[in-house]
């Protein structure tokens, strides 16, 4: 059984950063991709960001390029988003997510473990 608890997130300020990080265990966490989802209030789940198994491939969503980083650590066995820049509409329950398979992916049916959520408030 693969457990993923997420941190970091909290209420930032318009403008600001802040680092969610998820622990994960329970398999070998290096052979598997991990991606990072949102949902905010009355919307459906999106993606946000994946990455491969060894870190080498990345994908972000198309409005979030520039300034979300997601990177992982195989040796602790974490993996990061660091978020920049965020607006008001970045505001939502943020989701760490281990894949089916070794490749990054946006898709959502790709992933099959899932963390409790940590939420990002960021206000105006």
């Amino acid at each position: 059984q693969v457990q993923l608890v997420e941190s970091g997130g909290g209420l930032v300020q318009a403008g600001g950063s802040l680092r969610l990080s998820c622990a994960a265990s329970g398999r070998t966490f290096s052979n598997y991709a991990m991606g990072w989802f949102r949902q905010a209030p009355g919307k459906e789940r999106e993606f946000v960001a994946t990455i491969s198994w060894s870190g080498g491939v990345t994908y972000y969503a198309n409005s979030l390029k520039g300034r979300f980083t997601i990177s992982r650590d195989n040796a602790k066995n974490m993996v990061y988003l660091l978020m920049n820049s965020l607006k008001s509409e970045d505001t939502a329950v943020y989701y760490c997510a281990a894949g089916t398979t070794a490749a990054a992916t946006a898709m959502m049916s790709r992933y099959d473990y899932w963390g409790q959520g940590t939420q990002v408030t960021v206000s105006s």
